[in-house]
């Protein structure tokens, strides 16, 4: 691996790695991966291949995503065509995302917290994607009714809300108690997850999301897809714990 770029952050030393043989390029913030990409921009996270899969599914032509690392999701949507925005605390991502990701100089990127975003501009989406992460959590202010609230304020009628959770194991309980408190202010609420795996990522969704069924490579990397594949024929939807916070 060859570093590419090297900076500090509140959340710990980004590092910007490159694989030369396969032309892979990684984000990596403290411990974490943040993102990992193809030569061209395409994701090589199951996961993100998974929320890209439902968003076309569900016609969405105008996305806003809450947190951002290299961006590789709204990359993979504006080369399809869809609109999208980022909204993001951190600047340095959004140039890191440009310069080393392929992210489109068209996509709109806002330098603010994503719930005071929703507080202060009144655009509205098909969907919001919420995958916004401080190390292996996601800010605690994104886990309120309130904020949900002000996801559900700024969809469209048919419009659907996403969110990626990262879970830890099948004893995990953070993907059920987030699908619990989404189902306070959603009717419609489904969680799509793939047990018997450590360290995976779960969707919680809502809104307009009771026709979409589990998602399937759309758009391969470079190299990888085979195992995309796999881990998206895992996930299944199913029901939830009702857990309170």
């Amino acid at each position: 691996m060859i570093t590419l770029a090297r900076l500090s952050s509140m959340q710990g030393e980004i590092a910007i790695l490159h694989q030369e043989s396969t032309g892979r390029v990684l984000y990596r913030q403290g411990e974490w991966y943040q993102s990992e990409a193809d030569a061209n921009g395409v994701s090589l996270a199951p996961y993100i291949h998974a929320l890209y899969g439902l968003l076309l599914q569900g016609g969405c032509r105008d996305v806003l995503m809450i947190g951002c690392g290299g961006g590789t999701l709204a990359t993979m949507l504006r080369h399809a065509g869809v609109g999208v925005a980022i909204v993001d605390v951190a600047a340095h991502s959004f140039a890191l995302a440009r310069q080393y990701f392929r992210l489109p100089a068209d996509v709109p990127c806002h330098v603010a917290d994503g719930h005071e975003f929703l507080r202060t501009h009144e655009d509205l989406y098909d969907a919001i994607v919420l995958d916004a992460y401080e190390g292996d959590r996601i800010p605690t202010h994104f886990l309120t009714e309130d904020f949900l609230r002000q996801v559900k304020a700024r969809l469209r009628p048919g419009g659907c809300m996403l969110a990626n959770i990262h879970v830890l194991h099948d004893f995990d309980p953070a993907p059920d108690r987030f699908a619990f408190l989404v189902e306070r202010v959603w009717r419609d609420v489904r969680l799509l997850d793939g047990r018997g795996i450590v360290h995976r990522n779960a969707i919680v969704m809502a809104g307009a999301v009771a026709s979409l069924a589990p998602p399937t490579l759309v758009v391969a990397p470079d190299a990888g897809s085979e195992e995309i594949v796999r881990e998206l024929a895992r996930l299944a939807f199913r029901p939830w714990q009702q857990i309170p916070r």
